[in-house]
């Protein structure tokens, strides 16, 4: 009697793994971001700073952004591929100024500034404000109309 309910025992188990899994996969990719950035070395965060200041902070550079998206992609990616229509729909709405960029983590140029902003996952789209501050963090897809409302 024992072994025939071992399956239906194992079975619920790992639903409920699998359940517990995705209601705290927000959770688990900022813990494991957090870790990441933690372990960067005091060379990738400074580079990191510099990067964002220099490219993002719109205030000292004077570009006409209020806003930039970066998307954390990778080739293979069926999310990421998913993902382009909302990156253009964002770049071409006429309401918002925002610069949308795209990185791509298997070019080795990206990984330092996978380790500066902990990127665990792609794809990771990040909202920085005018000076370059995050603001907002999504993993996954996410639809352009939830992403407009991030620039507000």
């Amino acid at each position: 009697m024992k072994k025939q309910n071992l399956p239906v025992i194992l079975l619920s188990l790992l639903v409920l793994l699998l359940l517990l899994g995705l209601f705290l996969k927000n959770d688990l990719n900022n813990f494991i971001a957090e870790k990441m950035r933690q372990s960067a070395g005091t060379e990738v965060i400074l580079s990191g700073e510099q990067w964002v200041d220099s490219l993002f902070n719109y205030t000292k550079n004077e570009e006409n952004f209020e806003f930039t998206l970066l998307q954390f992609r990778s080739n293979g990616c069926t999310i990421c591929k998913q993902m382009e229509p909302v990156l253009e729909a964002i770049k071409n709405a006429p309401e918002i100024k925002v610069n949308v960029v795209e990185l791509n983590v298997m070019n080795p140029n990206s990984q330092n500034m996978m380790k500066y902003f902990g990127i665990s996952a792609v794809p990771t789209q990040l909202v920085l404000n005018k000076e370059g501050v995050e603001l907002f963090r999504n993993y996954g897809f996410i639809a352009a109309s939830d992403l407009k409302l991030k620039f507000q």
